[in-house]
């Protein structure tokens, strides 16, 4: 794709309503950015939901990751503002001879530091697996702990610490695994029905938890990153 054709076909209506929802929720999380990765038919569209400010902060970085087909040609790498992505969703218009829809690209932004790296896309090995149930209420209650636990007038140092305590912490049935990335799966909207069963794969540094409606990947400190 040339920097003059920036644009992206979806397959249909309920792809982009689909999509645009996945960004609102992920907009409310982080006003920031997304990483859209085009290729081979599918696009894959990256959002932060915890990621560490610095060196000393220790809060876990945990993603979302939402695919929708598209066109097997188009070819795309690029970090845009969450907001300027919906407003382009928003004024998007399904084709009347196909319902295909066509959406712009905004303008680039400097790469931020959680988008440096893509987790990989082959070589994940099951390891564990979990239920949406246990995946929702360790949420839920790691959101009333941080509420609990940050006074009215805190600070961004205040709130990063209290973050990356809460959402550091292993799950008690994924010890391997932070209670942030059952955070991610809630807020983006990942969880089913209750019963649902989520499988856990890990490669290299990268943990993936793969629900029905979305993934959410975490990167555990201390290791090398691993290209895709």
């Amino acid at each position: 794709m040339s920097p003059m054709d920036r644009f992206l076909t979806l397959p249909d209506a309920a792809a982009l309503a689909d999509l645009r929802t996945y960004l609102s929720r992920a907009d409310r999380i982080d006003r920031a950015s997304a990483r859209m990765i085009a290729g081979g038919g599918v696009l894959a569209v990256y959002t932060a939901v915890l990621h560490p400010g610095g060196l000393l902060d220790e809060t876990p970085t945990v993603l979302g990751l939402r695919t929708v087909r598209i066109r097997v040609d188009q070819v795309l790498d690029v970090v845009v503002p969450i907001a300027s992505l919906v407003a382009r969703l928003d004024a998007a218009i399904p084709d009347p001879e196909d319902d295909t829809v066509l959406i712009g690209i905004p303008a680039e932004v400097a790469t931020v530091t959680w988008a440096g790296v893509a987790p990989p896309r082959a070589g994940w090995q099951p390891v564990d697996s979990t239920v949406a149930g246990s995946l929702a209420e360790i949420a839920k209650a790691g959101i009333v702990e941080v509420a609990e636990l940050l006074p009215a007038d805190a600070g961004e140092a205040v709130v990063r610490r209290v973050r990356a305590e809460v959402w550091g912490r292993a799950m008690p049935d994924l010890d391997h695994v932070p209670a942030g990335a059952a955070f991610a799966a809630h807020s983006l909207g990942f969880l089913g029905e209750v019963e649902e069963e989520i499988p856990v794969y890990e490669t290299g540094p990268w943990t993936r938890l793969s629900a029905a409606r979305g993934h959410v990947l975490v990167k555990r400190r201390g290791w090398s990153l691993q290209q895709s």
